[in-house]
């Protein structure tokens, strides 16, 4: 059972107690992403991740990394749409240590000029390393090409453009105004006294911000759904095919019934479109769907790895598949098994603690219920085939359709017709 709590300066605390384990997960999330960005400081959420790593007033880069290195421990960051992840792994005799450097990390980072600078061409670096993944570039130009109208559509780590034109000023003004006590929560997993943690995190970051509120304007996730194509050439030997429809936010009650069909469709290599088109048709090395959700919107996506000579029939075979999906939907057969599959698959994830840490402190962060395994595995085992039905026709619509594709397509015009009158 979880404990959330408050620190002096209004920063929200959950924490989970499992005695039996000698380690503790702890994590800092802040409302810090490319969402909340707009066109001139995207890539801002991501650079300042770097930049607390560099050093702060009591310790250089060097002694952030020996302080976790010398204790056996892990410490790292990431940086989502929706979110920036500071977070430690330790045994659990050494979390005042993950605390004190994580605490001092956020409170007394230097962001000097010099850092910002030689950080511009490590974060250019990875831009253009990304560029170097088609399968990583496609699914960005089908995510800019799904949400174009709002800020979901930039990319996480920005542009070579945006992160040239930072500056000390940009930086930390961004930082002054989302991590603050209103847009940051705390999560800790595993073995630990509660009340040692809650004051050894008041003493780290009880009077971080006290007195500051950050923005509370949410950016918009209305958007038009957008039915389009676009692609790019690259000389590499395989065409990169995504396409996506829209699907359900994280807190809607479409979800799960939305993580069932994508089991079926491609979500594993029993599914149907791995099956019939790679195992029976030996068309493809890759095709797998995959589901992403936000706070306010998602997607339902299909990847293929292919060669140019199959991307005609491929399509055809993609577009079959959903259709008898749409029209035939499941069998029972398939509903149970996917459930199943659902089940193990969840509860394999809560045997890590950072899964279970990064869950409890999103939900916190978006003051939505703190759901136990009890809960999800009966959202699981009630889901029936009318809620398949009303998912189905809700999300997998044609006229909603946005496909990318990366590879060595000389004429991208011409592909771009043909594609259109199989899908569009």
């Amino acid at each position: 059972m979880y404990t959330i709590k408050t620190l002096n300066n209004g920063i929200k605390v959950i924490m989970h107690k499992i005695p039996y384990l000698k380690s503790a997960t702890i994590g800092i999330i802040a409302n810090s992403g490319s969402f909340f960005e707009d066109r001139d400081n995207n890539g801002v959420s991501h650079f300042i991740e770097h930049m607390l790593f560099k050093g702060t007033k009591k310790r250089s880069a060097r002694e952030i990394a020996e302080a976790m290195d010398d204790i056996g421990g892990q410490i790292n960051a990431f940086t989502s749409k929706e979110h920036t992840c500071f977070y430690g792994k330790v045994i659990d005799e050494h979390l005042p240590i993950a605390i004190d450097v994580l605490g001092d990390m956020i409170t007394n980072s230097k962001f000097s000029e010099s850092d910002i600078e030689k950080e511009k061409g490590v974060i250019i670096e990875e831009i253009n390393m990304y560029k170097d993944f088609p399968e990583d570039l496609v699914f960005e130009m089908l995510t800019e090409q799904t949400y174009r109208d709002i800020s979901l559509a930039y990319p996480i780590l920005g542009t070579s453009q945006t992160v040239n034109s930072f500056d000390r000023d940009i930086i930390h003004a961004y930082f002054r105004e989302k991590y603050t006590p209103d847009q940051m929560v705390v999560s800790v997993v595993g073995s630990f006294s509660e009340d040692q943690v809650i004051d050894l995190l008041n003493k780290e970051l009880g009077t971080f911000n006290k007195d500051y509120r950050g923005n509370a304007n949410m950016p918009s996730y209305d958007f038009e759904p957008g039915h389009s194509i676009v692609g790019l050439y690259k000389d590499i030997e395989q065409l990169n095919l995504a396409m996506g429809f829209q699907g359900p936010s994280t807190y809607s009650d479409d979800i799960f019934p939305m993580m069932i069909v994508n089991n079926v469709l491609g979500g594993t290599i029993s599914s149907r479109l791995f099956q019939e088109i790679r195992e029976n048709r030996g068309l493809v090395y890759t095709i797998e769907s995959s589901l992403t959700s936000y706070n306010g919107a998602g997607m339902l996506s299909i990847y293929a790895g292919l060669t140019k000579e199959n991307v005609h029939s491929v399509a055809e075979l993609i577009k079959l598949e959903i259709n008898q999906l749409r029209n035939s939907l499941l069998s029972i057969d398939e509903l149970e098994k996917s459930k199943e599959h659902l089940k193990g698959s969840y509860i394999l994830s809560l045997e890590g603690t950072f899964s279970k840490m990064y869950e409890m402190g999103k939900n916190l962060l978006h003051d939505k219920p703190i759901e136990t395994p009890e809960i999800v595995l009966d959202n699981i085992n009630n889901i029936g085939l009318d809620d398949i039905d009303r998912v189905v026709n809700k999300y997998l619509l044609w006229d909603q359709l946005n496909l990318a594709y990366v590879g060595p397509i000389g004429n991208v015009q011409k592909l771009n017709e043909e594609l259109k009158t199989i899908f569009i």
